[in-house]
């Protein structure tokens, strides 16, 4: 059973039904390429699922953790954050807070002074499947077993 899920916006705001719209907002993925870490609940699944033509996710493991918080997570004023802020979450260092997101104990909206998601750009060298089919049909979208590459090239 999974703990946590990465989950990356992969299609823009153009054309998106107001459901999958509202359901992306509650899954904090506003904009095209944002990541976030959900806790696997049972309606987790059931949301990633309803708007699986606009996102990509993956089990979380606890190294691609590690990396998106020590490259891509913000606080407010989209500065990086320190150890400092860590240890107000009360973390000693970004390897506890990575484990924890990991095994869906924490909540990166529960965090306070860190953003809810992170920021991605574009992959380097680009998609390499399609980005408008499911991945069993040789695209990116959907439970996606290829993401944490397609994530590191995207760091």
């Amino acid at each position: 059973m999974t703990n946590a899920f990465l989950v990356v916006r992969i299609k823009g705001q153009a054309d998106v039904p107001y459901w999958a719209t509202h359901t992306m907002t509650l899954l904090k993925l506003d904009k095209k390429y944002r990541a976030t870490i959900l806790p696997a609940k049972e309606n987790t699944l059931g949301m990633l699922n309803k708007v699986k033509h606009y996102v990509s996710w993956i089990e979380l493991d606890s190294s691609l953790a590690k990396e998106l918080i020590d490259k891509k997570a913000r606080k407010s004023g989209y500065q990086k954050i320190t150890d400092e802020d860590l240890k107000a979450l009360g973390f000693a260092n970004s390897d506890e807070l990575a484990t924890a997101l990991t095994d869906g104990k924490a909540t990166l909206s529960k965090l306070k002074p860190l953003k809810p998601w992170f920021a991605l750009s574009p992959p380097r060298h680009g998609f390499k499947r399609s980005t408008k089919k499911l991945y069993g049909q040789k695209g990116v979208l959907g439970q996606n077993k290829e993401l944490d590459t397609l994530v590191r090239n995207m760091m």
